[in-house]
């Protein structure tokens, strides 16, 4: 790859992640109005809390 290339491919990346980045704060503001304090870090906290109770739901249902 030429240093052209290399500078386009970095600039593409960059861009890239600045998408990245201001759709994750917006998703980190939206779940703190809708009610996590603490924004994504709740929301994921809370949507593991649920994959584990659906999973130990489904674990009890199998054994019955």
């Amino acid at each position: 790859m030429s240093s052209k290339d290399l500078a386009n491919k970095i600039a593409q990346l960059e861009f890239q992640n600045d998408q990245l980045l201001s759709e994750l704060q917006y998703l980190d503001e939206i779940a703190r109005k809708v009610g996590f304090i603490d924004g994504l870090n709740t929301l994921k906290s809370a949507a593991l809390d649920l994959i584990i109770e659906r999973e130990q739901d489904q674990n009890q249902n199998e054994e019955n």
